[in-house]
């Protein structure tokens, strides 16, 4: 699996979405468009990107635009395990 697929697959999980909910592409929008998301799902959310790459996200580092498209979010985790 890509990093964009496994970030995927942790949205739908966090968000309790079913499986293709999220389309796989850099442009789909996510904050603002899955009702799902909100402020407590994004916690869910870094904790698992957190358990699953080994990562730290420090608050300083959280915002809207991290969360605005499966690109944005994958370039974030990209930027964060290298």
């Amino acid at each position: 699996m890509t990093i964009q697929a496994d970030i995927i697959a942790i949205l739908q999980s966090n968000l309790s979405v079913p499986a293709g909910a999220i389309t796989p592409h850099p442009e789909t929008p996510l904050l603002g468009a899955i009702p799902e998301m909100d402020s407590m799902s994004i916690v869910g959310i870094l904790a698992a990107l957190e358990e699953q790459y080994d990562i730290m996200v420090e608050d300083d580092e959280l915002e809207a635009g991290v969360f605005a498209t499966v690109g944005s979010l994958t370039a974030f985790v990209e930027s964060k395990i290298r």
